[in-house]
This record gives structure tokens, sequence and C-alpha cells, in this order.
């Protein structure tokens, strides 16, 4: 079986942050596809926590293979926002987020998991969000749209039912409540058929 786009790119990435010792975490519509229902995407978001020292070997990790801007690299860092990679072969993009210092950020990323990937491929283990947290962060996205995102909402559902056994319904509960999501996640449960 051929690898998936999403590998080829994603794969030198997650080399160059491990060599580099910078924490990561994968996000988005990857996590939701990986603890619920799967979906084609061709772009990648990740969390990082890294710093402007490790910008050079970064980009000397992945030049060659990607394009990347320095200068937008190093303004994302400072400014803790984000910037994306492509990988050239596939043209499939890397969005990387740094990890920003707000409390449920910081919660979040210490909640990741190291969960391997690849039933008919060789495995990967990678770093990624929680189920719960995919769900909290879908939620905000949904929210942040305007709540007309199908998209999201619809990653959310498949999350829920699919994992809804494994939640740690307290967490989601008490930052739903938080992050002023706590009725958008009464609304997907319901819609889930979870009560």
């Amino acid at each position: 079986m051929n690898e998936p786009l999403i590998f080829q790119a994603l794969d030198p990435v997650i080399r160059a942050l491990d060599a580099l010792r910078i924490p990561y975490q994968i996000v988005g519509s990857v996590a939701s596809s990986a603890y619920g229902i799967a979906r084609t995407t061709l772009d990648v978001d990740l969390e990082a926590d890294f710093r402007d020292s490790q910008v050079s070997p970064l980009i000397e990790q992945l030049q060659g293979a990607f394009y990347l801007d320095e200068d937008r690299v190093r303004d994302a860092v400072m400014r803790r926002s984000s910037f994306n990679v492509i990988h050239l072969e596939s043209m499939v993009k890397i969005d990387i987020f740094l990890l920003k210092s707000k409390s449920y950020n910081q919660a979040a990323f210490a909640r990741r998991r190291v969960e391997t990937f690849g039933e008919d491929l060789p495995p990967r283990t990678l770093c990624i969000a929680s189920p719960e947290d995919v769900i909290l962060n879908k939620l905000d996205w949904y929210q942040e749209a305007g709540r007309i995102s199908e998209r999201q909402w619809t990653d959310v559902l498949g999350v829920l039912k699919v994992q809804q056994s494994s939640l740690d319904m307290e967490y989601l509960h008490v930052w739903a409540e938080k992050l002023g999501l706590a009725d958008l996640l009464a609304q997907a449960l319901r819609d889930a058929g979870i009560r």
C-alpha cells in the first residue's frame, strides 16, 4: 500500500521536532479522525512549544523538502501564533501553532498522548491531543467560526460517539464551563445521543 500523503509530509516534521526535543501534539482534523470518524484532509495541525533559539535548527532540518519562511517562523515564535510549512512533493500543508501560556492550553498540552498509528503501514508513534481536548478545541473553533462549520460539528460528534465510554466527562464539563462552551457541549452530547 502506498504511504498516505499526510504521513509523507508529517514524518520529516516529527523527526525534526523529536531531534530538536521540541514537544508537540497533533490537533485538528487528523486528531479528530484518529479518535472519531475519519475524513479526508490535506493539511495537518499541530501544536508545538519551542523557543527562538530552535528556529534555525528546525529550518535547517526542513529546508529542501518544505517551503517555509524563516521570518514568519520567527515572528510566530515571538508572538506565540502560528506558521505553516508546505511539503513540496505532496503539497500537504502543516500548520504549526505555538503553545500559548493560557491555563487551558497548558493543561491540554500536558494531557497529550503517545499513540501508534499505521495498521497497513510501518507503525508511527506520534503525540496527539487527548480526545477530550480535541472535542473542546473543535467546539471552540466552531464557536469562533459563528457556529456554522458543519465539519467542525461533525468531527465533535464523531469523537463523542466513538470515544463516549472512555471520555473523562468531568474534565470535559469543567473546561467547557471555563471556556464558555458549556451550552455547545450540552448540545453536542444530546446530538451524539449521550445523556
